[in-house]
């Protein structure tokens, strides 16, 4: 395939990934006026917000078959377009008062954001495979680049007044013609041939490879040791360090900020030393990080333990978003499958570590993420690419990754 198409594709998944990033954070900006604007208290806001989460754990597993049946393009623009509706719905469920309706509209973006995040990795490792280099972690930099642009948008309608059903409508609106957009670059599919059956996606076979499974507990393991740091870090440097909540707020602005430097140059680090390496390194990385958090004798060092953190939780599901697609024709289940096991952290991550903080304290019960990270660096050795014939991937002799396997990874 010619150079200038998979450069045309990278771009692309390029964009894919920070709307995608985008159309997350602009509503999670603006949680506190979508609360406010449907009466509901903290507890009932929380069983709204689950719907997302229901939502896209519910698709995930159907997201790789979709993926194998009708390609990475179709998938991400159906996927952008459940989002689109969802978030419409969401917009007039604001304006109307209806919280069912805000619910339902949540239920389907989740549902499209599941699939549009499997299709969008299964690109995104195509590309890298064909270009010979590490790309997925910048195109989840590209992901985290996006989160802060929403955020941003969505502090500044906040400061300017402008109503919250108008800026999530208009977020869904752009979002949908900018994937449109996009995906007309994505890498050509194969045409079948006529009267060819498809072939079946094989998901099942998937959930019961060992090597799958196991790249699926080191994505568990580091979206654990990420998802714990956005819901909990800013409190837990407010109560634990008895600051305010600006303060909080940089704490956490640091390692949003680590997280998304460490996947711009990422890729260099795993061309160099190889998947497994940086991987074990970035988790030793994120302990120190952590403990410095916890322990630290003062401020500077929580500021510190924040930066080493979020660089430390920055490569983990990237990487195993490469490794799960090594083999070009199992990639879509395999991602799917992995995706399912590593979104769970998202799910088990904000309760347990309520439950713990009530009993030992905010700080100390971040401890619980050293188990996660202990996990990560047992099982790192999945993510080693396949010997030429299983896969796409080889290490050279100094552990650098080279040829067609070259990806390592949000």
């Amino acid at each position: 395939m010619a150079r200038p198409t998979v450069e045309r594709a990278r771009i692309a998944v390029g964009v894919a990934f920070g709307v995608s990033g985008l159309a997350f954070a602009s509503w999670i900006s603006r949680t506190p006026a979508i609360r406010d604007a449907l009466e509901l208290t903290n507890a009932q806001f929380g069983l709204l917000l689950l719907c997302m989460s229901a939502g896209a754990v519910s698709a995930l597993p159907l997201s790789g078959p979709l993926v194998h049946a009708i390609g990475p393009r179709r998938t991400v623009l159906l996927g952008t377009s459940a989002v689109t509706v969802g978030m419409l719905a969401v917009a007039l469920g604001v304006a109307i008062g209806s919280s069912p309706l805000a619910g339902a509209g949540l239920f389907l973006t989740g549902t499209g954001v599941s699939s549009w995040d499997v299709a969008m990795n299964v690109e995104g490792a195509d590309v890298e495979r064909r270009l010979g280099r590490p790309l997925m972690p910048r195109f989840h930099a590209g992901f985290s680049l996006g989160t802060v642009s929403g955020a941003l948008a969505g502090a500044g309608c906040a400061w300017l007044g402008v109503p919250v059903d108008w800026q999530l409508a208009a977020t869904a609106l752009l979002a949908i013609v900018a994937v449109a957009a996009a995906v007309r670059m994505f890498l050509p599919v194969p045409a079948r041939v006529p009267g060819e059956s498809a072939p079946r996606s094989g998901v099942l076979r998937a959930w019961a490879e060992p090597r799958t499974l196991l790249i699926g507990l080191v994505v568990l393991a580091f979206a654990f040791t990420e998802g714990v740091a956005n819901d909990w870090l800013t409190l837990a440097v407010v109560d634990g360090y008895r600051v305010g909540d600006a303060v909080g707020a940089v704490a956490f602005g640091v390692f949003v900020a680590a997280m998304t430097g460490a996947r711009m140059v990422g890729g260099t680090a795993l061309a160099r030393w190889g998947r497994v390496p940086v991987l074990r390194a970035t988790a030793v990385l994120a302990v120190v990080g952590l403990t410095s958090v916890v322990f630290g004798p003062s401020l500077p060092w929580a500021m510190v333990g924040a930066l080493l953190w979020g660089a430390g939780a920055s490569l983990g599901f990237p990487v195993g978003m490469s490794a799960a697609a090594d083999q070009a024709d199992r990639a879509a289940v395999r991602v799917s499958v992995v995706s399912s096991i590593g979104y769970t952290a998202f799910l088990a991550g904000p309760p347990l570590v309520g439950f713990l903080a009530e009993q030992v304290g905010i700080l100390r019960s971040l401890l619980v993420v050293l188990g996660a990270l202990l996990i990560g660096l047992l099982v790192a050795g999945a993510a080693r690419p396949l010997p030429d014939g299983d896969g796409d991937g080889a290490e050279n002799g100094d552990g650098a990754e080279n040829g067609a396997g070259a990806g390592a990874g949000r």
